[in-house]
């Protein structure tokens, strides 16, 4: 090879080039060996039916999952009403809507770092050295204008920054779905306050009923007495049964009252404000189409929200990980710099440098194994959680399977006794009228009948109630695929 060959071939421009091209295959074969951490589901065993299933009733027409708004099921026009204020009105759900908007903010953020910086720090300084400073050579003043922009990018080789931003993603993820289930809780909640609220309607009908017949009791007594038919005994038993159920009556709208109050705070408005005209609680509880257990896996927000969370804890394992390598950044400056305002911007003021870094932590004394550590106990415990949540949700959908097979056996067996006590009350009624039997045993056939249609009325209302936690457990109307996905930019 000539001289000549030989200068070409060392020109700078050549120069420059061969560094780029060892620099791709540096950075290529360093990709190639950055660590590596896959996500793996946990794996959870699942039963293939519910135990309670084998016995229970499909809902009619068959479905698999609650269409639309799954409080629609009851057919109760003021529920639907209620429920539709929560999402527009409900604080709690607020304030976890804003935790999911500071997700995706951290997840822009973290996609911002794959970016590179720019900074600009202009500045005009008129400085004046000391003339004692050492190596001065100069004590006169003198400008000092400098314009620069400063740029760092740091090269994502053993993809620590791709790590954050998958870290911050299915953490946003998982917020959103912290929000599903928050958003069912507190609409399951205004559920059980309501239908419980119109079952004591439906008890305090009963007990108006019940205080008119024994006013009317009372009267016949009275009556009785005057004609030298009953003893004053019998008059002061009618005047007790006839207090105590107006004593009963009044404290039932103690209770009603409070769950009037707790309603009108879940739809966001104070609770001197708020008012529900009474509507007692008829009918029977709707029938809910249940599936399989392994349908929960897409349904429950938050067992997506745990698994998501077992996804950030994989992709912090691997950001610690990656600590363990060097952190390559790439940085430079341009700009102008002069001494005089008016030779700013000249030609022969400008200025640049370039200068690729990489830091490398020789010695921590096992900080970033513990921090690698910390992460992988991190990933252990949310796996945990994951699959407790699993098993949460599996029982709570067997606890209300059961729950309704018993008490729909239950209100069968309550309704006949419903039955047997008002043909005794009838009995004792009439006995008494014809002077066969005392008071007494009106008083307390009276009892028997009051007590069992009371039950009857509670044995409903914990239908209704567990109606409503079986939909909840069964995630209500929310799938999976509604989860946002929080893509990267």
């Amino acid at each position: 090879m000539t001289r000549r060959r030989v200068a070409q071939a060392f020109r700078p421009a050549a120069a420059r080039a061969a560094l780029k091209g060892c620099a791709t295959v540096v950075l290529a074969f360093a990709t190639a060996c950055a660590p590596k951490t896959k996500y793996v589901v946990p794996i959870t065993e699942i039963a293939p039916a519910f135990r309670e299933h084998a016995n229970w009733k499909p809902a009619a027409p068959r479905d698999a999952n609650p269409r639309g708004d799954w409080w629609t099921i009851f057919g109760d026009p003021t529920l639907d009403a209620l429920e539709a204020r929560v999402d527009v009105s409900n604080q709690t759900l607020k304030a976890v809507d804003a935790q999911f908007a500071q997700a995706r903010a951290l997840v822009r953020g973290a996609q911002a770092s794959l970016r590179p910086q720019v900074t600009a720090v202009p500045s005009l300084a008129s400085i004046r050295q000391s003339g004692n400073r050492a190596l001065s050579s100069f004590h006169d003043p003198y400008g000092d204008y400098v314009l620069p922009a400063d740029v760092s990018y740091e090269a994502d080789v053993w993809g620590r920054l791709h790590g954050i931003v998958e870290t911050s993603r299915t953490a946003a993820q998982a917020t959103a779905a912290d929000l599903e289930t928050a958003r069912l809780s507190v609409h399951a909640e205004l559920a059980l306050d309501y239908v419980t609220l119109r079952g004591l309607d439906r008890e305090q009908d009963l007990l108006n009923s019940a205080v008119r017949a024994y006013e009317q009791a009372l009267d016949l007594t009275n009556n009785r007495f005057r004609g030298g038919l009953s003893s004053q005994a019998d008059v002061a038993q009618a005047e007790t049964q006839l207090e105590t159920t107006r004593a009963i009556a009044a404290d039932v709208g103690v209770g009603r009252a409070v769950l009037e109050h707790a309603i009108a705070v879940l739809v966001g408005e104070p609770a001197s404000t708020f008012t529900l005209p009474p509507a007692p609680l008829t009918g029977a509880p709707p029938d809910v189409p249940v599936g399989v257990p392994s349908d929960l896996l897409e349904r429950r927000s938050d067992i997506a929200g745990a698994e998501r969370r077992v996804a950030a804890a994989t992709s912090q394992v691997g950001v610690t990980a990656a600590a363990f390598y060097p952190l390559v950044t790439l940085s430079g400056a341009l700009g102008f710099e002069s001494s005089s305002f008016g030779s700013w911007l000249a030609g022969a003021s400008n200025f640049w440098a370039a200068a690729p870094v990489a830091l490398i932590n020789v010695f921590d004394a096992g900080k970033r194994r513990a921090a690698n550590e910390q992460a992988q106990a991190v990933l252990d415990q949310a796996s945990a959680s994951y699959r407790a949540s699993l098993l949460t949700a599996f029982r709570e959908v067997e606890d209300q399977l059961s729950a309704l097979r018993i008490l729909d056996e239950e209100a069968k067996i309550q309704d006949r006794a419903v039955a047997a006590s008002e043909r005794s009350l009838t009995l004792a009624t009439n006995r008494y009228r014809g002077g066969v039997t005392s008071y007494l045993e009106v008083i307390t056939a009276q009892s028997a009948a009051l007590a069992n249609e009371r039950t009857a009325v509670s044995i409903l209302i914990r239908r209704m109630n567990a109606t409503v936690l079986l939909l909840k457990g069964l995630g209500g109307d929310w799938n999976v695929a509604t989860l946002p996905a929080v893509a990267s930019r």
